[in-house]
């Protein structure tokens, strides 16, 4: 069974899932689209996402909480475009 995360502790690991991704090296094979290289900044970036995407709808979620949520959401979209465009 899945050992369980309290929210503000999922919302450092995202930050810092986003923060794996910026540091990423580009690749010198191909550059910024190497193939593996999109796939892991997707990876990182998806894996923020999916680490806070349901504390909003969990009744203990402060407005706080669901504004800290919703700035995670904007940050990883902000990163891809960053990073791969």
């Amino acid at each position: 069974m899945a050992r369980f995360i309290p929210a503000p502790e999922k919302i450092l690991k995202a930050r810092a899932l986003i923060q794996k991704a910026r540091d990423l090296p580009v690749p010198e094979e191909g550059g910024r689209w190497n193939y593996a290289y999109v796939a892991q900044i997707r990876a990182y970036l998806e894996q923020a996402r999916d680490l806070v995407k349901f504390i909003p709808r969990t009744p203990s979620a402060t407005a706080e909480l669901k504004e800290q949520v919703k700035q995670i959401f904007e940050e990883a979209e902000l990163a891809h475009k960053e990073i791969l465009r």
